[in-house]
């Protein structure tokens, strides 16, 4: 979500009176439970991929720009050798962020073209940015998409514009507590 955060693991048994003493905890500093769809937002925010939409059998970390999760310097992991190929012949499509101009709302799936009507890619993560009042997505692009350019997307049958932008779209806290 961009924020510090931890994973509980727990036995089934002790689930409900971890949940209750976590809640009680944090209730001084406001903490409030949310679900997957708050996470979804936030994590899309940031800019985050996630496994089965950003990353995939069919797109790597390369193409997700998550390289830098890695291990680069180990002599041998499964898929070292094509990750390596796909680093040093740049990819065709690449992870980018899109920022809705109108009030269009992106979902998976959607098309992303030019003005002229070519494709260029394809809305992998979007959503209504609560922070920001407006649609922002992650999309694979082909390469020669730069920031800053607009494209277009089809949204529920209307054509709406989008600006193309390195992610995240909403600038982490720097709150330390």
């Amino acid at each position: 979500t961009g924020e510090r955060g931890y994973e509980l693991v727990v036995p089934q048994a002790a689930a409900l009176d971890v949940w209750d003493a976590v809640v009680a905890a944090g209730e001084p500093f406001g903490i409030r439970p949310c679900g997957l769809g708050a996470r979804d937002t936030l994590r899309t925010e940031m800019g985050y991929p996630l496994h089965g939409h950003e990353l995939s059998a069919e797109i790597s970390p390369v193409m997700a720009r998550a390289g830098w999760a890695v291990g680069w310097s180990k002599p041998a992991f499964w898929g070292k050798q094509a990750l390596e190929t796909q680093r040093a012949e740049k990819v065709v499509r690449t992870l980018r962020g899109l920022l809705a101009q109108g009030r269009g709302i992106p979902r998976p799936g959607m098309s992303v073209v030019d003005a002229d009507g070519s494709a260029l890619g394809e809305i992998t993560s979007g959503t209504f940015s609560p922070t920001l009042r407006q649609g922002v997505a992650l999309a694979l692009l082909d390469q020669s998409v730069e920031d800053g350019a607009t494209v277009v997307v089809d949204v529920r049958g209307r054509s709406e514009a989008f600006t193309v932008t390195k992610p995240p779209f909403v600038q982490p806290s720097t709150k330390e507590s």
